[in-house]
């Protein structure tokens, strides 16, 4: 946990926040070592870390599975999302403020999660998605409650071009008025993606609006892809 910690630090979080305001999204250099990555994806088969599995074919979300962690989170999960959003609370406001959001956030997870559970929104939120040959996820939110934090974070277990072809991970901007903006982001084994959860702000002629963003993924075309998802807000 502590190494995780500290790799988390040492990122440039500087460039995390440019990238955020100018992409709508952050890419970084990997954080999880290959061998975490392979430990995270071999919990996928232990029900005792779950609380619950989707068939996302089921409820019509795309083809493929994710399980939502239950706590107590393990080890390496507690450590991104508690360093992460330490990182990212400063971001959050700023946004807020730009968009002319009353809410604030608070400098901890914990404070923040305290939040969430005077709301009722208790249940944990990471998660481990699994795709196979044919795989996809369609666009969407990851809203569970009226408390959410504005960003979130996908961390890639599996390598692209060995472990999986296709797959690449779909972020389209909604902006009023005008056409959606797409971007497929193909990042390595233990790289993050931070992005928004529903919206972000965005620079036009007469000031910042407000744009809608979702995230899903491309179609696997062969291979099995992982991923780590780390949203901050608890659900109900």
């Amino acid at each position: 946990m502590a190494d995780v910690s500290t790799r988390l630090d040492d990122l440039d979080w500087d460039a995390v926040e440019r990238q955020l305001w100018d992409l709508g999204y952050a890419r970084t250099p990997a954080v999880l070592h290959p061998t975490e990555c392979r430990s995270l994806v071999a919990l996928y088969r232990d029900d005792g870390r779950f609380r619950s599995t989707i068939d996302m074919e089921r409820y019509r979300f795309g083809r493929g599975e994710y399980r939502y962690f239950d706590y107590p989170l393990p080890g390496a999960v507690e450590s991104l999302r508690i360093g992460a959003y330490r990182r990212l609370a400063g971001i959050a406001n700023r946004w807020a403020e730009t968009l002319g959001r009353s809410a604030r956030f608070p400098a901890e997870l914990a404070q923040f999660l305290r939040l969430c559970h005077q709301r009722g929104q208790k249940r944990a939120t990471p998660l481990l998605l699994r795709y196979e040959p044919g795989g996809y996820n369609c666009l969407h939110q990851d809203l569970y409650g009226d408390i959410a934090f504005p960003l979130q974070m996908t961390c890639f277990l599996s390598r692209p071009g060995t472990d999986y072809r296709g797959g690449e991970f779909l972020l389209v901007e909604q902006r009023p008025r005008a056409q959606s903006r797409g971007e497929a982001i193909v990042p390595g084994q233990g790289e993050l993606v931070i992005f928004p959860n529903s919206e972000r702000p965005v620079a036009g002629k007469r000031g910042h609006y407000r744009a809608r963003v979702r995230h899903g993924v491309s179609r696997v075309m062969s291979g099995n892809r992982f991923t780590l998802g780390i949203i901050f807000h608890d659900a109900r």
